[in-house]
């Protein structure tokens, strides 16, 4: 696993197990933040040591930007943390993470310690301020991904952990295209010095433009090619013969799935696009 120092008191880990998932920590004087956890139970329990054992701390709370099992499974794994999230994650975690570890565990033996622990203070609205010794961390709404997504700004260093609504290849399969583009606009007038991604590599101060501006260019790609297909007899057929490279994005993103995903996308866009020209809505609805 990748562990960086991007400031003083903020690191950031990436995994080498699992599509280059991401998580990160603040540290306090007493006790430590820590933003998402991993998709393996091993690699967690890495991060967890290097708290303890490195920092001196225990983790306080666990913030989760969204329900997707990369990203909360590893609460289990700090008992006695306190989790925050969006409301709408921990309705999530409960309906859809359940069952899903369930299904999950039939198939991989290393998941048999994990839980899905639920977050306890959850926001609907607004921000939620939390006070990390020097720093102020600030849990905002930030949409396209899922329903649920939030990102968590430190203040003082300008540093955005985006969670998913920010990685090398948008996906927007559970989420919507429209309320993604608002993020990453949101996001490029926030006058960062970092976006740590919910997958992938941290992008610094000046590589943020171009990074927004090659997302927001893949975003519009797709949909031309999602209503191209609307028009033909073998839409589908059209759909994968669009290649990631033709949108603007390389297949070796996040370890190689970034083309698996990429097709993911063109097909969910594509579905809720013909959905609703035959109910006669606008496509611009949320999937």
């Amino acid at each position: 696993m990748h562990r960086e120092r991007v400031s003083e008191n903020v690191f950031w880990f990436q995994s080498e197990l699992y599509a280059q998932v991401t998580a990160g920590v603040i540290a306090g004087p007493q006790w430590a933040v820590l933003i998402d956890t991993l998709a393996s139970p091993e690699e967690t329990l890495i991060i967890r040591e290097f708290i303890e054992h490195d920092l001196g701390l225990q983790v306080r709370y666990v913030i989760n930007t969204h329900y997707h099992a990369d990203h909360t499974w590893g609460n289990c794994f700090f008992p006695g943390a306190t989790i925050l999230s969006h409301a709408r994650c921990r309705e999530l975690m409960h309906t859809k993470g359940i069952p899903s570890l369930e299904a999950a565990k039939k198939h991989n033996p290393s998941l048999r310690q994990v839980k899905i622990v639920l977050p306890h203070i959850t926001f609907e609205d607004g921000d939620l301020n939390l006070r990390v010794g020097k720093k102020n961390l600030i849990l905002s709404l930030s949409l396209g991904h899922s329903s649920d997504c939030i990102s968590v700004l430190v203040e003082e260093d300008r540093i955005l952990f985006a969670g998913d609504t920010f990685m090398p290849l948008p996906y927007i399969v559970d989420g919507n295209i429209d309320e993604m583009i608002t993020s990453i606009k949101k996001i490029s007038r926030m006058g960062l010095e970092n976006i740590v991604q919910g997958h992938g590599d941290i992008v610094l101060r000046g590589e943020i433009e171009a990074a927004v501006k090659e997302n927001l260019a893949y975003l519009s790609a797709i949909r031309k090619h999602a209503r191209a297909a609307l028009k033909r007899k073998s839409p589908l057929e059209y759909l994968d013969e669009v290649g990631i490279e033709e949108c603007g994005k390389s297949r070796v993103y996040l370890g190689g799935l970034a083309e698996t995903l990429h097709r993911h996308n063109l097909r969910a866009l594509y579905k809720v696009m013909l959905e609703n020209k035959d109910s006669g809505e606008s496509e611009e609805t949320p999937a």
